[in-house]
């Protein structure tokens, strides 16, 4: 018998002999660097879809499946087609470990396919830090049940947040660049023709990480002119720059002002623009007689948050970080609630001014009440009517139906006092709570966030936090227990995989800080007497129940191992529907331009190690059908060929799909699989007389088992000799 080359014997595949040259039936060469056989390519097995238990991991087992990852459909609460981790107890864990041992079959595991990252997003489109740490756990129990099974992966899909495509936006060392132009600025995706006009930007409230807007880039938006000192008013050069020739005025730091400062009605620079009391005001039009409003468009915005940010800077003396940076879709709505707030504010100090006035007046009815008091009782009685007055209230308000009465002074003094207590009253509790609107719009707009600040924030701990459980689960520093993040989607955020590296980033710094500061945000909690609730909302640093006191140097390495990439040939292909062809090429020359990107983007990943899990699945560009690789277009061969390059060695799983519908079985994926990488696959030596061999017979006769043996055994076989119906000598 012969074996396939590196192959162990005694797998539970049977091999043959007689090998069937690839190139012989029609087969391309693997490129050089992704040679791939049998003993590399395994298959996905959904629980309660392809599998329903043990025995039946195990068939694809003795089909030829020489690794193998466990795939949970389910979520919380699994049912018997769409089953969970927990839904393997301890007796079936021990029978798939054994079955590893068994047959030198390696195990991986993907969470539950309803995990779209770490957002926690609801069915409404709301955003949860309760419902992303409910996500966490399912994670958390894919690592434990990956943990049981040995080392290796553990896939989640990443799909944080939908954002649109025309404006990726990425921060890094560089500025801000946006993912879905090439280096010329030529737009290479978009998801609908108007989208570089009308594109969709989400928006959420960092206290209650609900949505509260959605910005779209064609919506304009009435905002203040702004009052800067312009032009006109400059005719001294000073280093270069216009100055303003009326003082010079310099604000608190000696600064002269130039043209385009901030400045006040009486000239005057402002110093913090963004003070919602004392900062910019509003260009006054002389002629109108009118504060000048104007229409401001998304790239007007765009302006406002570069000139925040670089305010920011001067200001700080450093470089905004992630939170502190303003965004355009933020300064956008921030513009919308601005207008509330400056309303809000002008009716709190009108009332306010009014509320002293009618102080004034009750002071001084008060002090006439008590003068006309004592006039009226140190005169006589028969005196008095020459006191007397019309009150003329209920006449005016009447406009002369009512006569005016005759009153005694002190009582229509009486009257304007209760009314003037009545107007004071009115007047601040208006002014209090218009203040109270005013100062509610300003800490709104302070919480209005683009969703990576809170991924920034928040998601990526949970996915560093998911890190560290997988170190500590690990139970051979050699095979650890993995957190494979998947590049999902194009539509959301990750599944470019820029931004999936970005993702993986920030998870490995989390959880460096967690294995190494003895204190970090929201940690453990403590005794009642020792929290101040002011200081905890504000994030408080606590003690730190991941601190391992390693150095950071190891931390990092650390990190590096258990946090990585799911790369899938699929995913990335779907990024081809959106792809912008260029109008002077020809058709096969932007396709060969996708290509190039789509491979670019798999070297992106691959040279810098962070892959850790191959998906292998195809598709035509439009949906993911996960056809077998080589039946689309995904340039399959030349990503593995990359990552090969790059040293990967770990599971290389191929996830049928459509052949479970369209073909005989789910495993003739695999196989297709198997002959698309050339791999020698041996088959049965004999046909009959002058019937030349074919890929089909081993294919669809051994292992699909869909046609009659062409031998038998006893006295209709070809020999005396005792054989089995492939013509294997009976040992």
């Amino acid at each position: 018998m012969q074996f396939s080359a590196g192959y162990y014997g005694h797998h539970p595949m049977v091999d043959y002999f007689n090998a069937m040259d690839p190139q012989a039936y029609g087969e391309k060469p693997a490129p050089y660097g992704a040679e791939l056989g049998i003993k590399d390519i395994g298959m996905s097995v959904p629980m309660g879809i392809s599998a329903s238990n043990v025995a039946g991991i195990y068939s694809k087992i003795r089909m030829g499946a020489g690794n193998i990852e466990i795939q949970f459909p389910g979520y919380r609460m699994g049912s018997r087609n769409a089953q969970t981790p927990e839904m393997l107890g301890e007796d079936q864990r021990q029978a798939i470990r054994e079955l590893s041992m068994a047959n030198e079959v390696k195990f991986t595991t993907h969470a539950s396919f309803q995990l779209m990252g770490m957002m926690g997003r609801d069915e409404r489109g709301n955003f949860s830090i309760y419902n992303a740490t409910q996500d966490m756990f399912e994670l958390k129990r894919a690592i434990d049940f990956q943990a049981d099974l040995g080392g290796g992966s553990v896939v989640i899909h990443s799909g944080e947040f939908e954002r649109p495509m025309t404006d990726m936006y990425m921060d890094d060392e560089t500025g801000r660049s946006n993912l879905a132009r090439d280096k010329s600025g030529r737009l290479m995706f978009k998801q609908a023709h108007t989208q570089e006009i009308d594109a969709r930007f989400e928006l959420l409230d960092d206290r209650t990480h609900a949505k509260i807007e959605t910005v779209q880039k064609n919506r304009l938006v009435a905002h203040p002119v702004w009052n800067r000192a312009e032009k006109s008013d400059w005719g001294v050069d000073l280093e270069g720059k216009r100055v303003w020739i009326k003082g010079p005025e310099k604000d608190a730091h000696g600064k002269i002002i130039v043209e385009g400062d901030f400045v006040d009605y009486e000239g005057k620079k402002i110093n913090d623009p963004y003070n919602p009391e004392h900062g910019r005001v509003p260009r006054f039009d002389p002629d109108t007689k009118q504060f000048e409003t104007k229409l401001k468009t998304y790239e007007d915005f765009k302006r406002e948050a570069d000139e925040y940010n670089k305010f920011f800077e001067e200001k700080e003396r450093r470089k905004p970080n992630y939170y502190e940076k303003m965004y355009p879709e933020e300064s956008y709505v921030r513009a919308t609630l601005e207008g509330q707030e400056a309303i809000a504010r002008g009716w709190s100090v009108y009332f306010s001014y009014r509320s002293q006035e009618r102080l004034q007046i009750l002071r001084g009815l008060e002090k006439a009440k008590e003068y006309y008091e004592k006039l009226e009782k140190s005169m006589p009685e028969d005196e008095v009517w020459k006191l007397m007055k019309e009150d003329r209230h209920l006449y005016q308000q009447t406009e002369g139906f009512i006569t005016p009465d005759i009153k005694k002074p002190t009582e229509i003094i009486d009257r304007l006092l209760f009314q003037a207590r009545r107007e004071m009253e009115y007047d601040r509790s208006s002014a209090s709570g218009q203040s109270q609107q005013a100062m509610d719009t300003f800490e709104t707009k302070q919480h209005i966030i683009t969703p990576i600040k809170r991924l920034e924030k928040h998601g990526v701990r949970l996915y560093g936090e998911a890190g560290v459980h997988a170190l500590r689960r690990t139970r051979d520093p050699n095979n650890p227990v993995v957190v494979a993040i998947e590049h999902i989607f194009p539509e959301r955020f990750g599944g470019h995989p820029e931004e999936l590296k970005w993702i993986i980033e920030k998870s490995r710094e989390k959880m460096v800080d967690m294995l190494t500061r003895p204190e970090i945000e929201y940690g453990a909690s403590m005794a009642p007497e020792e929290i101040d609730q002011e200081k905890l909302r504000k994030g408080i640093m606590q003690p730190n129940p991941y601190y391992m006191g390693v150095s950071r140097d190891e931390a990092e390495k650390l990190a590096e191992k258990h946090i990585k990439a799911t790369l899938d040939t699929g995913h990335i292909n779907l990024w081809r529907k959106y792809w912008q062809e260029d109008p002077r090429k020809t058709k096969e020359q932007n396709d060969e331009g996708f290509k190039q990107w789509a491979l670019s983007q798999v070297e992106s990943l691959a040279k810098k190690g962070m892959v850790g899990n191959v998906h292998l699945a195809d598709n035509y560009g439009y949906h993911d059908d996960h056809l077998a690789p080589g039946q689309g277009n995904s340039p399959i061969r030349e990503i593995m060929a990359i990552v090969k390059k790059y040293g990967y060695s770990k599971a290389i799983t191929v996830e049928p799909g459509a052949d479970a519908s369209t073909d005989l079985s789910d495993f003739h994926g695999l196989m297709k699989t198997w002959k698309f990488f050339g791999s020698p696959v041996y088959g049965m030596g004999f046909r009959g007389g002058g019937v030349p061999q074919t890929w089909g017979d081993v294919q669809y006769s051994f292992f699909g088992q869909n046609k009659p043996p062409y031998y038998v055994f006893g006295g209709y076989a070809p020999s005396n000799d005792w054989t089995l119906w492939s013509a294997v000598p009976l040992e």
